[in-house]
């Protein structure tokens, strides 16, 4: 690691400590011409898979652009921050866990939906109606049945 003031090849490892979660660690470093003293944070570097969109375009897969999406469904939901990073990170490990290179957009929305089906049902339907193009109340209507539904079978199971 070079020096960010000397820029002398030369530097020294003297302290090492995981960050938060555990995913970063932060070194403290030593140059040992200038004798200045940096921090460096090492994690791993996931690749994400592309996306594989319905006209068969791939894009590189877009965080910010889901985040937008999620955040958009659970505009004015009763969601902490700390609960939606949360959402959002295993959302990512999920798709990390599938192991793909490239993985369709349909498969995607659907991790998604899952995830949002799991925490807040209206932030579900709002992803679902603009994912799945809702083009009349009908549609609405009839995921709202079959969240229902569900929720009824899961109350005779308990």
């Amino acid at each position: 690691m070079h020096c960010p003031f000397c820029q002398a090849q030369d530097t020294k490892v003297i302290d090492s400590r995981l960050v938060g979660d555990g995913l970063q660690i932060r070194r403290r470093r030593k140059c040992e011409l200038c004798k200045a003293r940096f921090n460096t944070f090492e994690s791993a570097d996931l690749a994400l898979p592309r996306i594989v969109k319905s006209d068969g375009e791939r894009q590189p897969f877009n965080g910010t652009k889901l985040k937008a999406g999620m955040l958009r469904a659970l505009e004015k939901r009763p969601l902490s921050s700390e609960k939606i990073d949360a959402l959002f990170g295993n959302i990512l490990t999920e798709v990390r866990q599938l192991g793909e290179r490239e993985i369709p957009s349909r498969k995607l929305g659907e991790i998604v939906m899952k995830s949002l089906k799991s925490v807040d049902q209206v932030a579900y339907v709002r992803f679902a109606s603009v994912y799945r193009d809702f083009q009349d109340i009908e549609e609405f209507a009839q995921e709202i049945s079959s969240l229902s539904k569900e929720e009824k079978k899961s109350k005779k199971k308990k």
